[in-house]
């Protein structure tokens, strides 16, 4: 199976799919392009004009959850559980996951006080439930890395950079995320799906964003 997968070197979306695409040890092409100056060729697979897509022996196949849904259906191992409850509740789980990142965007995004704590606050009662949610580990489900892992990837690829500002740590006192954050950042797949200059072009993308977060990360240590 012939696949190449259209990508930006920071969408947490690409992650997922190359952490399922590297999980499963399918041979793909990674092309990543410019999401400001997006290609004409690009728009006419891209219905949504989105990161990731995926050319399946030249089909597009769009969104990241339907990639992922994509590769599970054809390429083994199977990360997703086999039986029908647990899997839905893992599907469950990955769209939580988009919450997050809708609201780590929210985060980076905001320019006022108000805004950026409120998005903070929100963060943090997410990141208590999905503590909540969390088993013995290493990973989601114990043992086995699944699709819920990939998706949980690249959020905590944030904390990272969060950490580096004057806010409180989004994650003190839930030892359960912590320890999952920990495994994850440690996992091979997880470490391919970014290049290695990420964390410095991350960091410069939310600070010129000109937000509260970029201004509470020029602060001095």
């Amino acid at each position: 199976m012939r696949l190449q997968l259209i990508s930006h070197p920071l969408c947490p979306y690409v992650q997922r799919a190359v952490i399922a695409l590297e999980e499963k040890q399918v041979p793909y092409e990674r092309t990543d392009i410019d999401l400001a100056n997006k290609p004409a060729w690009f728009l006419a697979l891209s219905p949504l004009g989105k990161t990731p897509l995926l050319l399946a022996e030249g089909e597009p196949v769009f969104e990241s959850a339907v990639i992922c849904e994509y590769l599970e259906d054809t390429v083994l191992p199977a990360l997703h559980p086999a039986d029908p409850l647990a899997r839905a509740r893992h599907r469950g789980w990955v769209e939580f996951a988009s919450a997050v990142l809708n609201g780590i965007a929210a985060l980076y995004s905001a320019v006022e006080e108000g805004a950026f704590e409120s998005a903070r606050l929100q963060l943090r009662a997410r990141f208590e439930s999905l503590e909540q949610a969390l088993g013995e580990g290493p990973y989601f489900a114990g043992a086995g890395f699944s699709l819920v892992d990939a998706a949980f990837a690249p959020v905590f690829r944030y904390l990272d950079l969060f950490d580096q500002a004057d806010m409180p740590s989004m994650l003190a006192g839930l030892a359960k995320l912590q320890a999952w954050r920990r495994a994850l950042a440690a996992r091979p797949s997880v470490r391919k799906a970014v290049r290695p200059d990420y964390p410095a072009a991350l960091r410069d993308f939310v600070e010129r964003r000109q937000g509260v977060l970029a201004a509470r990360l020029r602060l001095p240590a």
